[in-house]
């Protein structure tokens, strides 16, 4: 049997980048989001509510990154030997989640804005539609790098994109209202938004879920995997192959492998080759591999140097 895995020194209490720029990024937006609320009740624009509502979730999107990020560090223990990483990955399908009903919400508000377009207050909508732009620019600057790497940042990530969005839809919405008085791009707007964050939102959920189901990551496929291991010399069968991740750029692989006791080699040889090409191939670190000298059976994997009786069952 052989275990190999990259592990390092983790300092629980001091922030990470990804940690601190969530942290400026809920500053921001948090201190805007009341601003936005109120100047969308006085201006009565529902792009304005549909921005501050995504500037919300926003919000909440950050605050649960963040909160994932201090209890994904936790170590490992007897009861959750794999630690807490995977709450990350709850925290990025709840924002997935939380994505969608706000868009649903605003099209169902879009429905009644068209039927009855309310007077808008086009002037004090741009400004604080200005305000937002600028706060969500600096917010995509500070999470941008940290997105790249973990699906709980991208959630926050896609939350300040879309919000972003939000902020020019309501300016376009705002100079339209100012200068042609044509009210109904309001919902337009509105309904944009929610059309443009819908199908990004789909991918962070389906993503979300793919390692909450304990799917192959995005990248790898299983047949490659397969075929490069059985191209390492010595190696004559792979089964039981199963590759995983707990969180976003942590995956697993455990496999049997079975070798050709004819080929020169030690059995620490060619469990070292399998490890390499994995690392290399596909930058797969932690791997847990057992040795087989024999084919398996269809009922049990047993060892030609196995104790009597006692068999390794997959």
């Amino acid at each position: 049997m052989s275990h190999d895995h990259a592990s390092g020194a983790h300092d629980h209490g001091v922030a990470t980048a990804p940690e601190r720029s969530l942290r400026w990024a809920l500053l921001l937006t948090g201190s805007f989001l009341i601003a936005e609320v109120i100047g969308g009740l006085l201006t009565n624009s529902l792009a304005l509510l549909s921005d501050a509502a995504h500037m919300f979730t926003d919000a909440a999107a950050l605050a649960i990154a963040l909160v994932a990020i201090r209890i994904g560090k936790r170590p490992a223990d007897a009861r959750r030997t794999f630690g807490y990483a995977r709450f990350e990955i709850l925290a990025a399908a709840f924002n997935a989640v939380l994505l969608f009903l706000v868009a649903i919400y605003i099209l169902w508000e879009a429905i009644e804005r068209f039927r009855s377009p309310p007077p808008i207050q086009s002037t004090g909508m741009m400004v604080i539609a200005i305000l937002g732009l600028v706060i969500n620019i600096i917010s995509m600057r500070l999470l941008s790098a940290g997105s790249q790497k973990s699906l709980n940042v991208k959630g926050a990530y896609l939350e300040v994109w879309s919000d972003m969005l939000g902020s020019v839809g309501v300016l376009i919405a705002g100079l339209i209202i100012q200068f042609t008085g044509w009210r109904p791009i309001d919902p337009i707007v509105a309904v944009l938004i929610g059309f443009w964050v819908l199908p990004r939102t789909w991918v962070l959920l389906k993503d979300s879920l793919n390692i909450l189901l304990e799917g192959v990551p995005s990248g790898l496929a299983v047949a490659e995997i397969d075929a490069e291991m059985r191209a390492v010399p010595g190696v004559i069968g792979i089964h039981d192959l199963h590759v995983w991740a707990v969180t976003s750029g942590k995956a697993l692989l455990t496999a049997h492998v079975v070798r050709d006791t004819a080929v020169g080699g030690s059995d620490a040889d060619v469990l070292a080759a399998v490890r390499e090409r994995l690392q290399t191939r596909f930058d797969l670190h932690h791997t847990t591999l057992q040795l087989e000298h024999v084919a398996c059976s269809t009922t049990a994997c047993q060892l030609l140097d196995e104790a009597p009786g006692h068999a390794d069952h997959a």
